[in-house]
């Protein structure tokens, strides 16, 4: 008996680079495993497709297979026989890892042009240790600065002595009330009612383009430094009638089916989510960095800031973004930062006053296992803001997709049963992605779920009391 399956994966690749990844998947993934078989690139009206078959000697069931290139990829699949469920959606997820990697190699040798309208052109940047750093100090829990905070207080107990943990849980909650203010200084536009397009320009090179330049890193920074001033700089738009003077220096063709764009309404979107959460709109930063991100800040919704990057709308799609805003509104709702600030303090004032018998015998060891717990329990706080954005924007599955797209390299090394064991003990205020993925496609009526917290510390503890179990 026969069935038939087919799903997409949505892409950001210009029509350029679909033979491309077709062959990339075949090189890097299907010629890789016996299972295997009957791997064919052809074409047909509907486009490039990459075909094969699936199966073991032996068993009585296959797989064929088609990957039809395209915006977005449509796979089909015909299941001959009792194929094993786990296995279809295992190559399900592998096919979207493929895409994703192979993504990933296109942005390397892409170049980005993104500007606010009415706002200094800023040209795109990496992502900073000192940006990286700023965010994860001061966004969300602020776990990491509460803590390290803490920790270095051994020494100023020889300038306060036994007031020193009030001294420092009063600078703490200082810096706290100015995190927002913080946060808001690595961006580089921010988004209004007034001024609320945001507009992305990306053109990718070829694979035998890129080869050409990337023998010096420096060269595409110049190529698109060149090309924001003959265009941008000047009023003008970013096309290949004029770009086309600055790539033929570098032996290039500026090809139109490797340039897509997208004008993106982001004040809306935040909006629209802050309607849905009752809250009023934040403080909107966007920082022209390639890395996905976003985060919030600030001790209430009233000084509340949500800082995102422009990698974050490149790979995601306005969906998307709806639900990854309403997991950082949830943040500012729930106020969660003061309470990570309230967690982070009690252990101090604990340690310090209470169980400093206990830290003396075991040292280090009970810091290891005193701030895993307390990362354990940020964690029921992250998957809260995954289920209340579920709840309340009403996609699950959609974010569930954001995820994925954002952490394919986490979840590929989280099949590993001991890699998984170390996310949750971890000090990652953020659950595993696997379980956040898994948790949110399986959520079948999340307006029934009357209290996301406890519903998430309930689901945390069941998943990590799982693994010893498998």
């Amino acid at each position: 008996m026969s069935s038939k399956l087919s799903f997409t994966i949505e892409t950001e690749l210009s029509p350029i680079n679909f033979s491309y990844l077709l062959k990339f998947i075949e090189e890097n993934y299907l010629r890789r495993k016996d299972v295997f078989k009957d791997i064919k690139i052809l074409e047909d009206e509907r486009g490039k497709i990459l075909s094969f078959k699936v199966m073991v000697e032996g068993l009585l069931w296959s797989i064929d297979v088609s990957i039809i290139a395209g915006n977005p990829i449509l796979v089909e699949m015909l299941l001959n026989g009792p194929v094993p469920e786990e296995l279809v959606s295992r190559i399900k997820e592998d096919l979207f890892i493929s895409v994703q990697v192979f993504e990933e190699r296109v942005r390397q040798a892409t170049l980005y042009f993104t500007w606010v309208e009415g706002e200094t052109i800023v040209p795109e940047k990496a992502f900073s240790k000192k940006n990286s750093l700023i965010i994860k100090v001061f966004s969300e829990s602020m776990l990491f600065f509460f803590l390290i905070f803490i920790f270095i207080s051994v020494f100023l107990f020889i300038i306060f002595g036994p007031y020193t943990p009030i001294f420092l849980v009063m600078v703490q909650f200082i810096i706290l009330l100015y995190s927002g203010k913080i946060v808001s200084s690595i961006g580089d536009w921010e988004i209004t009612k007034c001024n609320p397009y945001v507009h992305i320009l990306q053109y990718q090179l070829t694979p035998e383009e890129f080869e050409r330049v990337k023998v010096n890193p420096k060269i595409l920074t110049e190529i698109k430094n060149e090309v924001y001033n003959i265009t941008l700089a000047k009023g003008r738009k970013v096309e290949c009638e004029t770009a086309k003077e600055v790539f033929s220096k570098y032996g290039l063709k500026c090809v139109p089916e490797s340039v897509s764009a997208k004008i993106l309404n982001l004040y809306e979107l935040v909006e629209f989510a802050c309607r849905k959460f009752n809250l009023p709109v934040p403080k909107i930063v966007l920082s022209n960095i390639t890395i996905p991100n976003a985060a919030a800040s600030g001790v209430s919704s009233k000084y509340g800031v949500m800082l995102i990057t422009t990698g974050l709308l490149t790979q995601l799609d306005e969906e998307e973004i709806l639900t990854v805003i309403g997991h950082e509104l949830s943040h500012i709702k729930g106020k969660d930062t003061v309470a990570f600030f309230t967690l982070a303090s009690a252990e101090y004032i604990l340690r310090v006053y209470v169980l400093w018998p206990l830290v003396a015998i075991l040292g280090f060891i009970y810091l290891l296992l005193a701030f895993s717990l307390v990362y354990f329990i940020a964690k029921f706080f992250e998957s809260k803001a995954d289920l209340e954005s579920a709840i309340i924007i009403g996609k699950p599955k959609v974010l569930a997709e954001a995820l994925r797209k954002i952490g394919y390299r986490r979840l590929l090394l989280e099949r590993d049963i001991s890699f998984r064991v170390r996310s949750w003990l971890g000090f990652d205020p953020h659950p595993p992605i696997y379980f956040r993925i898994k948790r949110l496609e399986r959520l079948q009526k999340p307006e029934t779920i009357k209290h996301p917290l406890i519903e998430s510390m309930k689901d945390n503890i069941k998943e990590f009391v799982s693994l010893f179990r498998q």
